[in-house]
């Protein structure tokens, strides 16, 4: 039997994976992720990853930096052991051998992010995640005992009298369908961008362990905060780094007006160091680009309306220097070159506020069940994540619920219980059905497509009420038709329809709880902006959204105060000197 078994093979997966390595070398620790682990989407991160290491900064300045970014809604417990122990997790990286810039001096190079009060972003150029996924991939390969399933997707928890019990997975090459039993298991799948029509997210991003967690029984939180960034490239979606508008770049609209300083970002004029109003936080600026359509100020192309990103005064020396990747993405995707050419953006689903319901360990309520990284909500990003700040989530929480998940298995030595075995067999049965073609209704994509483009036109930017309610309806009526829906590929071998199917219901019920939490939400916080309720209300909505899955199948929502130690809620300001 598998001590801890970990769902997802990106940057938190890792951590945890090593963290458990470390604590005990006798516990049996297995990975098992949907594609090879260097293909996670950690590898995607570009622009850096947040902790104080500048002699003019603190811990504390940090924190109200994250709990102020996500408008008083972060749980203040997280955020204190978050910014304590980030420092250290990126230090360990350096030991591990990440390349992270320098200074003349050789000290560890820092940026300025959107919404950060100091210059506390480490980067590594401005393929950060790409050279930190390799880094903690490198560093499990020291660990021989570590076992892998590589390309394996798992479909369901084993779960009896309110603990877990393992996982049945499907291999992908060849159709085997398998139960494994494991007596922790930490989900690790990040987050469900893919179901929105345009996002930065790769394919593989489609709430699979959230909708894991809510079909075993744990709430997830709040949902209805969905992030978008600023800078998508338009059509394929690809992010333009935040690092790009840290260097010294420019968000212009159509007359070539740097269109930010005209709207309240919460941010006074800027210090040096910060340099641009550019870097106001993604919330906001995403708000102001709808404003700026609104008006008739963006620039009509195939792919919707666009602003552009100006980097063409930072000269091509400094452009390769420190984000050489934007310059490659530019000439690949859209055939321009910074140097010389406007880089057209519009605002993107990038990132989940919420996730899995967790405490500061990683621990859901479901016993054994452990959550880390953009799948988990602990909460330390409240209504709206701060850029830089997702990197070093992983680590600190990948390894704190390793170590966790640890010592769950420790205490708990326990055999195989009967229900693993049983519960695996009524899996497979269901999984060979919807292989064997019997499904008659609609194509897996077109009711994609629809579920995407439902989610995007209510749960968007802005949102009201009314779009919300028939958005729900449309959902519902979604999920019963994709219980019919069609497999035309019958085969065992990648068949890839059959992954398709269950990554569709996972969207639909990820996407059935963003909705039901932002009806449920009658307010405006950050991400989440409802025009018919435009202020925020703490009296009534500082909490957390806690959404259960009913016994037939629907969401209910409840609300979870929010831990607040020392920082009272106020106005929303940054750039502070």
């Amino acid at each position: 039997m598998i001590d801890v078994l970990i769902v997802g093979g990106g940057g938190a997966g890792l951590r945890a994976a090593i963290a458990v390595a470390e604590t005990d070398a006798a516990l049996k620790v297995a990975v098992v992720s949907k594609v090879y682990p260097m293909r996670s989407h950690t590898v995607s991160a570009e622009g850096g990853a947040a902790g104080v290491i500048g002699l003019d900064d603190t811990l504390d300045e940090h924190c109200y930096d994250t709990i102020s970014g996500g408008d008083w809604l972060p749980d203040q417990d997280a955020v204190e052991a978050f910014v304590d122990e980030a420092p250290r997790e990126l230090m360990q990286l350096e030991h591990w051998g990440c390349p992270w810039s320098r200074e003349p001096d050789g000290r560890v190079a820092v940026r300025p992010f959107g919404g950060m009060k100091k210059m506390r972003t480490w980067y590594a150029a401005d393929k950060t995640g790409f050279h930190l996924l390799h880094t903690l991939f490198q560093t499990t390969l020291k660990y021989q005992d570590i076992i892998r399933y590589d390309e394996w997707f798992v479909t369901k928890l084993v779960v009896d009298d309110g603990r877990v019990h393992g996982v049945v997975a499907v291999e992908i090459r060849t159709g085997r369908i398998e139960t494994i039993p494991a007596r922790t298991v930490i989900l690790a799948t990040g987050g469900c961008g893919r179901a929105f029509p345009f996002t930065t997210n790769a394919a593989i991003k489609t709430g699979d362990g959230m909708t894991l967690a809510y079909r075993a029984g744990a709430p997830l939180k709040d949902m209805e905060f969905v992030q978008y960034h600023p800078t998508g490239l338009p059509f394929t979606g690809i992010l333009i780094t935040e690092a790009a508008r840290a260097e010294g770049g420019w968000l212009i609209n159509k007359d070539g007006y740097r269109y930010l300083q005209d709207y309240d970002l919460g941010t006074p004029t800027p210090t040096p160091k910060l340099r641009s109003m550019e870097l106001g936080p993604r919330d906001r600026l995403s708000q102001a680009f709808v404003h700026e359509q609104e008006k008739g100020r963006t620039v009509d192309t195939p792919y919707g309306p666009v602003v552009h990103l100006d980097l063409r005064h930072l000269g091509a020396g400094k452009i390769d220097a420190r984000i050489p990747f934007v310059r490659e993405l530019c000439r690949s995707y859209q055939n321009l070159d910074p140097a010389t050419d406007l880089i057209p953006v519009r605002p993107v689903v990038h990132y989940m506020m919420g996730g899995v319901h967790t405490d500061i360990d990683g621990a859901t309520p479901v016993a054994g069940l452990y959550a880390a990284g953009e799948t988990a909500c602990v909460s330390i990003n409240g209504a709206n994540r701060l850029g830089s700040n997702s990197l070093p989530e992983i680590l600190v929480f990948g390894r704190r619920a390793g170590v966790a998940a640890a010592g769950f298995a420790r205490a708990h030595r326990n055999g195989e219980p009967s229900c693993v075995r049983a519960q695996g067999e009524d899996e497979r049965r269901r999984l060979e059905r919807a292989r064997g073609g019997s499904g008659h209704g609609e194509r897996i994509a077109d009711l994609r497509e629809q579920m995407q483009h439902t989610l995007e036109g209510a749960a968007g930017i802005y949102r009201t009420g009314d779009a919300l309610a028939k958005a729900a309806d449309t959902l519902a009526e979604l999920r019963e038709r994709a219980g019919e829906a069609r497999i035309d590929d019958t085969s065992t071998t990648f068949n890839t329809e059959l992954i398709n199917l269950q990554e569709l219901h996972a969207m639909l019920e990820v996407a059935q709880t963003i909705v039901a939490c932002a009806l449920n939400r009658r307010e405006s916080r950050g991400a989440h902006q409802r025009t018919d309720f435009p202020a925020r209300d703490d009296e009534a909505f500082l909490a957390h959204s806690l959404v259960h899955r009913a016994p037939d199948g629907t969401p209910s929502v409840g609300l979870l105060p929010v831990t607040i130690t020392r920082w009272p809620p106020g106005e929303r300001v940054y750039g502070r000197d």
